[in-house]
Protein backbone atom coordinates (compact mmCIF):
# COMPACT_ATOMS: atom_id res chain seq x y z
CA UNK A 1 0.00 0.00 0.00
CA UNK A 2 1.01 3.72 -0.77
CA UNK A 3 1.76 6.11 1.54
CA UNK A 4 0.93 9.04 0.21
CA UNK A 5 -0.63 8.81 -3.62
CA UNK A 6 -0.60 12.28 -5.13
CA UNK A 7 -2.90 12.62 -8.01
CA UNK A 8 -1.64 15.02 -10.89
CA UNK A 9 2.09 16.26 -12.05
CA UNK A 10 1.93 19.23 -11.67
CA UNK A 11 4.57 21.48 -10.31
CA UNK A 12 3.44 20.80 -6.62
CA UNK A 13 3.01 17.48 -6.58
CA UNK A 14 6.10 16.82 -8.36
CA UNK A 15 7.73 18.63 -5.45
CA UNK A 16 5.95 16.63 -2.89
CA UNK A 17 7.38 13.74 -4.47
CA UNK A 18 11.31 15.08 -4.87
CA UNK A 19 11.15 16.01 -0.91
CA UNK A 20 9.70 12.51 -0.10
CA UNK A 21 12.31 10.71 -2.13
CA UNK A 22 15.07 11.41 0.22
CA UNK A 23 12.79 10.32 3.31
CA UNK A 24 13.09 6.49 3.61
CA UNK A 25 10.16 5.81 5.81
CA UNK A 26 7.75 7.13 3.30
CA UNK A 27 6.52 6.73 -0.19
CA UNK A 28 5.06 9.51 -2.44
CA UNK A 29 3.95 7.93 -6.11
CA UNK A 30 2.34 10.17 -8.70
CA UNK A 31 -0.51 9.48 -11.07
CA UNK A 32 -1.10 12.05 -13.93
CA UNK A 33 -3.80 11.51 -16.63
CA UNK A 34 -1.47 12.76 -19.39
CA UNK A 35 1.36 10.84 -21.30
CA UNK A 36 4.05 13.49 -20.76
CA UNK A 37 4.60 16.37 -18.39
CA UNK A 38 3.67 19.79 -19.85
CA UNK A 39 3.44 22.69 -18.20
CA UNK A 40 1.15 25.88 -19.82
CA UNK A 41 2.68 25.10 -23.66
CA UNK A 42 -0.09 26.89 -24.96
CA UNK A 43 1.62 29.78 -23.47
CA UNK A 44 4.91 28.80 -23.95
CA UNK A 45 6.12 31.68 -25.64
CA UNK A 46 10.60 31.56 -26.36
CA UNK A 47 11.09 34.72 -24.29
CA UNK A 48 8.74 33.89 -21.66
CA UNK A 49 10.33 34.19 -18.48
CA UNK A 50 9.07 33.09 -15.08
CA UNK A 51 7.63 35.26 -12.51
CA UNK A 52 9.98 34.27 -9.48
CA UNK A 53 13.25 33.08 -9.16
CA UNK A 54 15.11 30.08 -9.61
CA UNK A 55 15.15 29.52 -5.65
CA UNK A 56 11.56 28.43 -6.23
CA UNK A 57 12.48 25.44 -7.66
CA UNK A 58 10.56 21.57 -6.35
CA UNK A 59 12.74 21.47 -3.06
CA UNK A 60 14.95 24.44 -2.42
CA UNK A 61 13.51 26.84 0.15
CA UNK A 62 13.26 24.08 2.50
CA UNK A 63 16.05 21.94 1.69
CA UNK A 64 18.55 23.89 -1.15
CA UNK A 65 21.01 20.92 -0.77
CA UNK A 66 18.77 18.45 -2.41
CA UNK A 67 19.47 16.59 -5.78
CA UNK A 68 17.00 17.45 -7.00
CA UNK A 69 16.86 21.25 -7.07
CA UNK A 70 17.09 23.55 -9.71
CA UNK A 71 21.02 23.91 -9.62
CA UNK A 72 21.96 20.61 -9.40
CA UNK A 73 19.83 20.33 -12.89
CA UNK A 74 21.97 22.87 -14.22
CA UNK A 75 24.94 21.12 -13.34
CA UNK A 76 23.83 17.49 -14.40
CA UNK A 77 23.24 19.55 -17.56
CA UNK A 78 26.52 21.37 -17.50
CA UNK A 79 25.13 24.86 -17.82
CA UNK A 80 25.58 26.63 -14.50
CA UNK A 81 28.22 28.42 -15.56
CA UNK A 82 26.30 30.06 -18.47
CA UNK A 83 23.32 30.43 -16.16
CA UNK A 84 25.67 32.09 -13.69
CA UNK A 85 27.09 34.65 -16.01
CA UNK A 86 23.64 35.45 -17.28
CA UNK A 87 23.10 37.07 -14.57
CA UNK A 88 19.21 36.49 -14.07
CA UNK A 89 17.57 34.92 -11.43
CA UNK A 90 14.66 34.14 -13.38
CA UNK A 91 14.34 31.06 -15.92
CA UNK A 92 13.26 30.79 -19.30
CA UNK A 93 9.64 28.88 -18.98
CA UNK A 94 11.07 26.63 -21.30
CA UNK A 95 13.96 25.77 -19.23
CA UNK A 96 11.49 25.68 -16.13
CA UNK A 97 9.70 23.16 -17.88
CA UNK A 98 12.86 21.11 -18.83
CA UNK A 99 13.90 21.05 -15.22
CA UNK A 100 10.19 19.38 -14.26
CA UNK A 101 10.77 16.98 -16.99
CA UNK A 102 14.40 15.94 -15.79
CA UNK A 103 13.03 15.65 -11.99
CA UNK A 104 10.21 13.85 -12.88
CA UNK A 105 12.27 10.91 -14.96
CA UNK A 106 13.92 10.51 -11.55
CA UNK A 107 11.01 10.25 -9.63
CA UNK A 108 7.90 7.42 -9.15
CA UNK A 109 5.57 9.21 -11.72
CA UNK A 110 3.21 7.26 -13.23
CA UNK A 111 1.77 8.56 -16.50
CA UNK A 112 -1.10 7.82 -18.74
CA UNK A 113 -2.60 7.05 -15.47
CA UNK A 114 -5.76 8.94 -15.44
CA UNK A 115 -7.99 8.34 -11.88
CA UNK A 116 -11.16 7.48 -12.28
CA UNK A 117 -12.66 6.50 -9.37
CA UNK A 118 -11.87 7.05 -5.47
CA UNK A 119 -13.41 5.54 -2.58
CA UNK A 120 -12.62 4.56 1.17
CA UNK A 121 -12.67 1.26 2.36
CA UNK A 122 -11.12 -0.43 4.86
CA UNK A 123 -9.39 2.19 6.40
CA UNK A 124 -7.56 3.27 2.86
CA UNK A 125 -8.45 4.77 0.18
CA UNK A 126 -9.10 2.73 -2.82
CA UNK A 127 -8.24 4.29 -6.29
CA UNK A 128 -8.52 3.14 -9.37
CA UNK A 129 -8.48 3.87 -12.79
CA UNK A 130 -8.29 2.60 -16.87
CA UNK A 131 -6.69 -0.24 -16.65
CA UNK A 132 -5.16 -0.03 -12.73
CA UNK A 133 -6.34 0.30 -9.68
CA UNK A 134 -3.96 0.54 -6.32
CA UNK A 135 -4.41 1.47 -2.02
CA UNK A 136 -3.28 4.74 -0.36
CA UNK A 137 -3.04 5.56 3.67
CA UNK A 138 -2.95 9.70 2.49
CA UNK A 139 -3.80 11.43 -0.92
CA UNK A 140 -3.00 14.61 -2.27
CA UNK A 141 -5.01 16.50 -4.83
CA UNK A 142 -3.26 18.59 -7.33
CA UNK A 143 -5.13 18.32 -10.67
CA UNK A 144 -4.85 22.13 -11.08
CA UNK A 145 -7.18 24.15 -13.02
CA UNK A 146 -8.93 24.69 -16.31
CA UNK A 147 -9.46 27.33 -18.15
CA UNK A 148 -12.72 29.54 -17.53
CA UNK A 149 -14.51 31.01 -20.18
CA UNK A 150 -17.37 33.51 -18.71
CA UNK A 151 -21.17 33.12 -19.73
CA UNK A 152 -20.95 36.58 -21.76
CA UNK A 153 -18.61 34.88 -24.28
CA UNK A 154 -19.86 31.36 -24.08
CA UNK A 155 -21.24 29.89 -27.82
CA UNK A 156 -19.00 31.55 -29.97
CA UNK A 157 -17.59 28.45 -31.03
CA UNK A 158 -14.52 28.92 -33.31
CA UNK A 159 -14.67 32.23 -32.82
CA UNK A 160 -13.16 31.73 -29.23
CA UNK A 161 -9.96 30.67 -27.83
CA UNK A 162 -8.39 31.08 -24.60
CA UNK A 163 -4.92 32.22 -23.82
CA UNK A 164 -4.39 28.67 -22.75
CA UNK A 165 -4.57 27.29 -26.00
CA UNK A 166 -3.37 30.47 -27.55
CA UNK A 167 -0.19 29.10 -29.22
CA UNK A 168 -1.81 25.77 -30.77
CA UNK A 169 -4.17 28.20 -32.75
CA UNK A 170 -3.40 29.62 -35.96
CA UNK A 171 -4.67 33.51 -35.06
CA UNK A 172 -4.57 34.63 -39.07
CA UNK A 173 -7.91 37.07 -38.27
CA UNK A 174 -8.07 40.16 -39.54
CA UNK A 175 -9.68 41.32 -36.36
CA UNK A 176 -8.64 40.01 -32.98
CA UNK A 177 -9.52 41.25 -29.48
CA UNK A 178 -8.39 40.29 -25.98
CA UNK A 179 -10.82 40.35 -23.42
CA UNK A 180 -9.35 40.68 -19.77
CA UNK A 181 -5.71 41.19 -18.95
CA UNK A 182 -3.35 40.04 -16.85
CA UNK A 183 -0.17 38.36 -17.92
CA UNK A 184 -1.47 36.04 -19.94
CA UNK A 185 -3.30 38.44 -21.42
CA UNK A 186 -0.79 41.05 -21.73
CA UNK A 187 1.84 38.19 -23.72
CA UNK A 188 -1.14 37.59 -26.10
CA UNK A 189 -1.32 41.22 -26.64
CA UNK A 190 2.59 41.50 -27.24
CA UNK A 191 2.47 38.79 -29.76
CA UNK A 192 -0.41 40.42 -31.50
CA UNK A 193 1.22 43.91 -32.12
CA UNK A 194 4.74 42.46 -33.14
CA UNK A 195 2.31 41.01 -36.04
CA UNK A 196 0.67 43.74 -36.48
CA UNK A 197 3.96 45.74 -36.81
CA UNK A 198 4.20 44.24 -40.14
CA UNK A 199 1.91 45.05 -43.44
CA UNK A 200 -0.85 42.93 -43.26
CA UNK A 201 -0.81 41.94 -39.33
CA UNK A 202 -4.17 41.98 -37.46
CA UNK A 203 -6.24 45.13 -36.04
CA UNK A 204 -5.47 44.53 -32.14
CA UNK A 205 -8.33 45.66 -29.28
CA UNK A 206 -7.29 45.09 -25.75
CA UNK A 207 -10.53 45.31 -23.38
CA UNK A 208 -10.27 44.26 -19.72
CA UNK A 209 -12.71 44.77 -17.04
CA UNK A 210 -10.22 46.49 -14.29
CA UNK A 211 -9.93 50.39 -14.25
CA UNK A 212 -6.10 50.11 -15.34
CA UNK A 213 -3.65 47.97 -17.04
CA UNK A 214 -1.99 47.41 -13.85
CA UNK A 215 1.39 45.88 -12.99
CA UNK A 216 2.06 43.11 -10.90
CA UNK A 217 3.05 44.44 -7.11
CA UNK A 218 5.98 42.41 -6.75
CA UNK A 219 7.36 45.35 -4.42
CA UNK A 220 9.86 43.56 -1.17
CA UNK A 221 7.48 44.15 1.04
CA UNK A 222 4.26 42.96 -0.44
CA UNK A 223 5.94 40.19 -1.81
CA UNK A 224 5.73 39.43 2.11
CA UNK A 225 2.20 38.16 1.49
CA UNK A 226 3.59 35.02 -0.59
CA UNK A 227 5.51 34.04 2.57
CA UNK A 228 4.29 31.40 5.75
CA UNK A 229 4.20 34.26 8.14
CA UNK A 230 1.43 35.87 6.06
CA UNK A 231 -0.31 32.64 4.97
CA UNK A 232 -0.60 31.51 8.93
CA UNK A 233 -2.34 34.89 9.66
CA UNK A 234 -4.65 34.64 6.61
CA UNK A 235 -6.10 31.37 7.37
CA UNK A 236 -6.44 32.17 11.03
CA UNK A 237 -9.31 34.95 9.60
CA UNK A 238 -13.24 33.80 9.66
CA UNK A 239 -14.17 33.00 5.93
CA UNK A 240 -15.72 35.73 5.19
CA UNK A 241 -13.12 38.31 5.98
CA UNK A 242 -10.55 36.13 4.03
CA UNK A 243 -12.87 36.28 0.81
CA UNK A 244 -12.89 40.46 1.65
CA UNK A 245 -9.14 40.10 2.16
CA UNK A 246 -8.16 38.26 -1.32
CA UNK A 247 -10.79 40.59 -3.30
CA UNK A 248 -8.05 43.65 -2.65
CA UNK A 249 -5.04 41.92 -3.61
CA UNK A 250 -5.64 41.19 -7.31
CA UNK A 251 -2.87 42.94 -8.41
CA UNK A 252 -0.29 40.43 -6.79
CA UNK A 253 -1.30 37.44 -9.05
CA UNK A 254 -3.83 38.97 -11.36
CA UNK A 255 -1.84 41.71 -13.20
CA UNK A 256 0.86 42.05 -15.51
CA UNK A 257 4.74 42.41 -14.83
CA UNK A 258 6.00 45.74 -15.31
CA UNK A 259 8.73 44.10 -18.37
CA UNK A 260 5.96 43.42 -20.28
CA UNK A 261 4.13 46.44 -19.56
CA UNK A 262 7.71 48.20 -20.82
CA UNK A 263 7.69 46.29 -23.98
CA UNK A 264 3.92 46.86 -24.78
CA UNK A 265 4.52 50.43 -24.94
CA UNK A 266 7.84 50.37 -26.53
CA UNK A 267 6.09 48.43 -29.41
CA UNK A 268 2.94 51.13 -29.37
CA UNK A 269 5.83 53.90 -29.22
CA UNK A 270 7.21 52.58 -32.36
CA UNK A 271 4.10 52.30 -34.55
CA UNK A 272 4.00 55.92 -34.48
CA UNK A 273 6.08 56.28 -37.30
CA UNK A 274 5.04 53.19 -39.25
CA UNK A 275 2.05 53.87 -41.81
CA UNK A 276 -0.44 51.46 -43.34
CA UNK A 277 -0.61 49.54 -40.38
CA UNK A 278 -3.83 47.90 -39.00
CA UNK A 279 -5.42 49.86 -36.01
CA UNK A 280 -4.76 49.33 -32.01
CA UNK A 281 -7.09 50.04 -29.47
CA UNK A 282 -6.45 49.36 -25.76
CA UNK A 283 -9.69 49.81 -23.22
CA UNK A 284 -9.39 49.55 -19.33
CA UNK A 285 -12.70 49.71 -17.60
CA UNK A 286 -14.22 47.59 -19.98
CA UNK A 287 -16.79 44.51 -19.29
CA UNK A 288 -18.16 42.55 -22.18
CA UNK A 289 -21.86 41.99 -21.25
CA UNK A 290 -22.79 39.36 -23.62
CA UNK A 291 -21.74 38.51 -27.12
CA UNK A 292 -22.72 36.81 -30.31
CA UNK A 293 -21.74 35.89 -34.00
CA UNK A 294 -22.86 37.85 -36.76
CA UNK A 295 -22.27 38.18 -40.12
CA UNK A 296 -20.10 41.01 -40.07
CA UNK A 297 -18.23 39.19 -37.25
CA UNK A 298 -18.14 38.79 -33.39
CA UNK A 299 -20.51 41.33 -31.99
CA UNK A 300 -19.66 42.19 -28.07
CA UNK A 301 -21.79 44.49 -26.08
CA UNK A 302 -19.42 46.46 -23.66
CA UNK A 303 -20.52 48.18 -20.85
CA UNK A 304 -17.97 51.36 -19.98
CA UNK A 305 -17.38 51.09 -16.19
CA UNK A 306 -16.96 54.49 -15.58
CA UNK A 307 -19.62 55.80 -17.41
CA UNK A 308 -21.96 53.22 -17.53
CA UNK A 309 -22.46 53.57 -21.21
CA UNK A 310 -23.04 50.39 -23.12
CA UNK A 311 -21.48 49.95 -26.85
CA UNK A 312 -21.19 47.65 -29.17
CA UNK A 313 -17.45 46.22 -30.32
CA UNK A 314 -17.40 43.97 -33.99
CA UNK A 315 -13.94 41.78 -34.19
CA UNK A 316 -12.80 38.82 -35.96
CA UNK A 317 -11.77 36.55 -33.62
CA UNK A 318 -11.81 36.97 -29.02
CA UNK A 319 -8.83 35.35 -27.32
CA UNK A 320 -10.14 35.12 -23.71
CA UNK A 321 -7.93 35.62 -20.93
CA UNK A 322 -10.37 35.08 -18.69
CA UNK A 323 -8.34 33.08 -15.92
CA UNK A 324 -8.63 29.81 -14.91
CA UNK A 325 -10.97 27.80 -12.04
CA UNK A 326 -10.24 24.65 -10.12
CA UNK A 327 -10.39 21.34 -12.72
CA UNK A 328 -13.42 19.07 -12.15
CA UNK A 329 -12.74 16.41 -9.86
CA UNK A 330 -15.33 13.69 -10.95
CA UNK A 331 -13.50 10.46 -9.90
CA UNK A 332 -14.01 11.87 -5.79
CA UNK A 333 -18.02 11.62 -6.23
CA UNK A 334 -17.55 8.30 -4.05
CA UNK A 335 -16.14 10.14 -1.86
CA UNK A 336 -18.06 13.12 -1.16
CA UNK A 337 -20.26 12.59 1.52
CA UNK A 338 -17.65 12.13 3.84
CA UNK A 339 -16.07 15.61 2.86
CA UNK A 340 -16.68 18.60 4.42
CA UNK A 341 -16.97 21.84 2.67
CA UNK A 342 -17.87 25.80 3.34
CA UNK A 343 -20.99 27.51 3.12
CA UNK A 344 -19.98 28.50 -0.70
CA UNK A 345 -19.13 25.12 -1.27
CA UNK A 346 -15.15 24.74 -1.41
CA UNK A 347 -13.57 22.34 0.91
CA UNK A 348 -13.05 23.27 4.55
CA UNK A 349 -9.05 23.34 4.52
CA UNK A 350 -6.55 23.00 7.62
CA UNK A 351 -3.50 24.72 7.79
CA UNK A 352 -1.65 21.90 7.17
CA UNK A 353 -3.40 21.86 3.90
CA UNK A 354 -5.81 19.03 4.99
CA UNK A 355 -9.61 18.93 4.01
CA UNK A 356 -11.43 18.16 7.04
CA UNK A 357 -13.45 14.86 6.31
CA UNK A 358 -15.71 12.46 8.56
CA UNK A 359 -13.98 11.29 11.45
CA UNK A 360 -14.85 7.83 10.13
CA UNK A 361 -11.53 8.53 7.86
CA UNK A 362 -8.51 7.77 9.38
CA UNK A 363 -6.95 8.90 6.08
CA UNK A 364 -5.79 12.23 5.21
CA UNK A 365 -6.55 14.41 1.84
CA UNK A 366 -4.21 17.59 1.01
CA UNK A 367 -4.89 20.18 -1.40
CA UNK A 368 -2.02 21.60 -3.32
CA UNK A 369 -3.27 24.66 -4.75
CA UNK A 370 -6.98 24.29 -4.26
CA UNK A 371 -6.49 26.43 -1.29
CA UNK A 372 -6.69 30.43 -2.25
CA UNK A 373 -9.64 30.74 -0.08
CA UNK A 374 -8.16 29.32 2.78
CA UNK A 375 -4.45 30.19 2.34
CA UNK A 376 -4.66 33.08 0.09
CA UNK A 377 -3.03 34.71 -2.23
CA UNK A 378 0.26 32.15 -2.08
CA UNK A 379 -1.19 29.38 -2.90
CA UNK A 380 -0.72 29.07 -6.26
CA UNK A 381 3.27 30.50 -5.95
CA UNK A 382 5.95 28.96 -6.92
CA UNK A 383 7.64 30.00 -3.69
CA UNK A 384 5.05 27.86 -1.45
CA UNK A 385 5.00 24.93 -2.97
CA UNK A 386 8.40 23.08 -0.94
CA UNK A 387 7.03 24.73 2.24
CA UNK A 388 3.11 23.48 1.85
CA UNK A 389 4.74 20.00 0.61
CA UNK A 390 7.18 19.72 4.01
CA UNK A 391 4.49 20.57 5.82
CA UNK A 392 2.47 17.65 4.44
CA UNK A 393 5.57 14.99 4.54
CA UNK A 394 5.61 16.63 8.29
CA UNK A 395 1.93 15.57 9.15
CA UNK A 396 2.44 12.11 7.26
CA UNK A 397 4.99 10.94 9.20
CA UNK A 398 3.98 12.64 12.37
CA UNK A 399 7.61 14.43 13.32
CA UNK A 400 9.60 16.98 11.60
CA UNK A 401 10.83 15.27 8.38
CA UNK A 402 11.67 18.78 7.00
CA UNK A 403 11.88 21.85 9.55
CA UNK A 404 9.88 24.47 7.96
CA UNK A 405 11.23 28.37 8.23
CA UNK A 406 10.18 30.24 10.76
CA UNK A 407 11.59 33.82 10.40
CA UNK A 408 9.95 34.43 6.71
CA UNK A 409 9.08 38.00 6.89
CA UNK A 410 9.90 41.52 8.20
CA UNK A 411 5.94 42.44 8.54
CA UNK A 412 4.18 41.84 11.19
CA UNK A 413 0.90 41.37 10.06
CA UNK A 414 -1.14 40.29 13.02
CA UNK A 415 -2.37 42.94 16.02
CA UNK A 416 0.22 43.35 18.64
CA UNK A 417 0.02 39.97 20.85
CA UNK A 418 -1.35 37.88 18.95
CA UNK A 419 2.30 37.28 16.91
CA UNK A 420 2.78 33.88 15.79
CA UNK A 421 6.53 34.19 14.62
Amino acid sequence: MIDVLAIGCGPFNLGLAALASTVDDVDVVVLEARPELRWHPGMMFDDAVLQVSFLADLVTLVAPAHPLSFLEYLRDADRLYPFYVRERFHPTRREYEDYLRWAASRLPVRFSHPVTSVRWEDDRFAVSGDGFSCEARNLVLGVGTEPFVPPALDGLGDRLVHTSGYLHRDVDAARVTVVGSGQSGAEVVLDLLRRNASPGGPAVSWLTRTPVFAPLDYTKLVLEMTTPAYVRHFHSLPPERRDAVRAEQWRHYRAISSETIEELHDLLYRREWEHGLAPVELRPGVAVVSSRVTASGVELTCAHRDTGRTFTHVTDLVVAATGYRQAATPFLAPLEPLVRRDDAGRYVVALDHSVALDPSVTGRVFVANADLHSHGVAAPDLGIGAVRNATILNAVTGREVYPLPKHTAYTSFTAPGDDRD
